[in-house]
């Protein structure tokens, strides 16, 4: 029989979540995508040192300004990464902005214009970047005016709540990036109970949404992201897209038990859910209501953030 990953691309489109390009291409996914802790993670490796001195030489050659290099390095290594990744996936790649602009809307549609015309000097077209960003109300905002305006395709991430979806939905945004391993981490702390398949918190957020988008016809595209085990995965199996670290994607390689669709629109259709929208108070309030989400939206911020300062401070140091 085939293995749980082959089976699984047919019916959900399969995405690697790794700075680590070099790993991508033997589990031949079709999107990859990236963040600041992942990017951290490899720049460190002794095999990625010629993109991190390619950054800081190009950060040299715009600015004679010591704080302007290091910005410019940051932004230069992301997207140098990003083209890497490009070699060996045929499709998207997500780059995200620094987590501290997430409260910022015009800082946020200001640098991913910048992260497309750096993608752009390397021949790459905006068509295959998603531009990351954390699902706050600025951040689907300014994914709102990225999309709409400029035509830039936007990766909604740090997704916790049915509200966030919700808003990331009636804002145009082509991908959400809902967190179903952290969710279930909130409430095994908070009940000290152990959840599986479908009884998951992060598999019952994920399956709301899905279904909720294939009722009400949205075309954003649900990718779960940040998984704990494989069973999470193998519930959520029909959904959009899945983005899996290299560790599982090896587990769900060495597995050949049978896989079905728990996800599609045929099942959604099976069970209404009503209709909302939301503007800026209420997705505040309904945001509020989940403490869950509070403090899983906080607490990605901080550490994408203080990751993003570590890799600032490795490029600050090679620009000495």
């Amino acid at each position: 029989m085939a293995s749980v990953l082959d089976q699984l691309k047919t019916f959900t489109t399969v995405v690697a979540d790794t700075g680590d390009f070099e790993t991508i291409a033997q589990y031949k996914p079709t999107d990859a995508t990236t963040n600041p802790s992942l990017i951290l993670a490899a720049s460190t490796k002794p095999e990625y040192s010629r993109l991190v001195d390619e950054a800081v030489a190009y950060a040299k050659s715009k600015s004679s300004d010591k704080k302007e290099q290091v910005e410019i390095a940051f932004d230069k290594l992301l997207v140098l990464f990003g083209v890497e990744i490009l070699k060996v996936v045929p499709g998207r790649v997500s780059t995200e902005v620094n987590a501290r602009l997430s409260f910022d809307k015009e800082a946020t549609v200001a640098k991913a214009i910048r992260l497309i015309e750096l993608y752009k000097e390397h021949g790459i077209s905006k068509d295959r970047v998603l531009i990351k960003m954390a699902s706050t109300w600025e951040g689907i905002q300014a994914a709102r005016e990225l999309e709409s305006k400029h035509q830039i395709h936007c990766n909604l991430t740090l997704l916790f709540s049915f509200a966030q979806a919700v808003a990331c939905a009636e804002a145009g945004v082509t991908l959400i990036s809902p967190f179903v391993g952290r969710i279930l981490d909130w409430h095994k702390a908070a009940t000290g109970k152990n959840y599986e398949g479908a009884a998951d918190p992060g598999v019952i957020s994920v399956t709301k949404i899905y279904n909720y988008y294939k009722q009400h016809g949205y075309k954003t595209i649900v990718m779960g992201a940040s998984f704990r085990n494989p069973s999470e995965i193998k519930s959520l199996a029909g959904c959009d897209y899945l983005t899996i670290a290299p560790a599982m994607l090896k587990e769900l390689q060495n597995d050949n038990s049978h896989l079905v669709a728990a996800l599609s629109p045929q099942i959604a259709a099976q069970n209404p859910i009503p209709k909302i929208t939301l503007d800026q108070s209420e997705f505040l309030w309904q945001q509020n209501e989940d403490p869950m989400a509070v403090e899983k939206l906080s607490d990605g911020i901080r550490k994408f953030n203080q990751d993003g300062d570590k890799l600032l401070h490795l490029l600050a140091s090679k620009l000495n």
